[in-house]
């Protein structure tokens, strides 16, 4: 595992091992654009600050550093630790960043870390996150071993927690919402018999955001949005967030009678009324 230093976060570093020599073509001044947008200094002054914490305890320091409040309705749905079954948890993915740490030190702490993300491999790049994930690159050299990779996930005896968006949610003619949601879920959970346990969790990003991303979905070949998600996470430091938790829908539901991406949209549609 990675270990932390003063650096973890080098944008640089992280630059050229994306782009390799093609990096120096990249101008300074963007480069230090992005060193800011990412808040280099403050990510890396908290990593350093924790760097003690890893797994559920570094995510709970992360719920602290952001001052998040979380009001949870529905925490007798979660499944029993002990009885002995693995289970699917989905939910919306309004942020990008608070959600998935604050679910995480959840869902962590009530299965005593048992739990594994999947999530985009930039994320790796957290040491004190890293041991909690199953990286995913779909836009890269990785992408040949997605399905390898959440094959590993379900046949671990942990339980999953996965955003089947796959994005952080846009803003469509003033609503804001997932998009469809993918369907790997749903067959992953029948192939391995995973009852799947439903989560709503509250909250939205900056209208810069959703204009961004609009623009970057419509307009660009990459995910412009994604660069601004740990500017729009201080931009919600000190909120209260909602967590709505509901019943677990046994696998057996996903059965003939739905095609697997229509169960996955049916599941969406559950999560949005809790």
């Amino acid at each position: 595992m990675a270990t932390v230093t003063k650096t973890t976060i080098d944008i640089d570093r992280i630059l050229k091992e994306k782009m390799g020599a093609k990096v120096k073509f990249v101008p300074r001044f963007l480069v230090s654009w992005l060193k800011r947008i990412a808040h280099q200094d403050e990510v890396n002054n908290f990593l350093w600050e924790n760097r003690e914490f890893v797994g559920v305890e570094w995510l709970e320091a992360c719920v602290r550093y952001l001052d998040m409040t979380l009001e949870i309705e529905g925490k007798e749905n979660l499944p029993d630790p002990n009885d002995g079954k693995l289970y699917t948890f989905v939910s919306n993915h309004p942020l990008g960043g608070e959600d998935g740490v604050a679910l995480g030190a959840v869902i962590g702490r009530h299965y005593d870390g048992r739990f594994r993300y999947l999530v985009n491999d930039l994320l790796m790049n957290l040491p004190g996150l890293a041991p909690l994930c199953i990286p995913i690159n779909k836009t890269g050299s990785q992408s040949r071993n997605f399905p390898a990779m959440v094959e590993a996930g379900f046949k671990s005896d942990h339980h999953m927690l996965m955003f089947p968006a796959g994005l952080c949610s846009r803003r469509h003619k003033g609503v804001i919402e997932d998009i469809p949601w993918k369907k790997t879920f749903v067959s992953k959970s029948v192939e391995y018999q995973r009852d799947v346990v439903p989560i709503h969790f509250s909250g939205q990003n900056s209208d810069f955001f959703y204009r961004l991303a609009n623009f970057s979905d419509k307009c660009l070949p990459f995910n412009l949005a994604m660069l601004f998600l740990v500017d729009e996470m201080y931009k919600n430091v000190h909120k209260t967030f909602q967590i709505r938790i509901g019943k677990p829908i046994p696998w057996q539901t996903f059965d003939k009678s739905k095609s697997p991406v229509e169960w996955a949209q049916m599941v969406k549609n559950q999560v949005y009324k809790l």
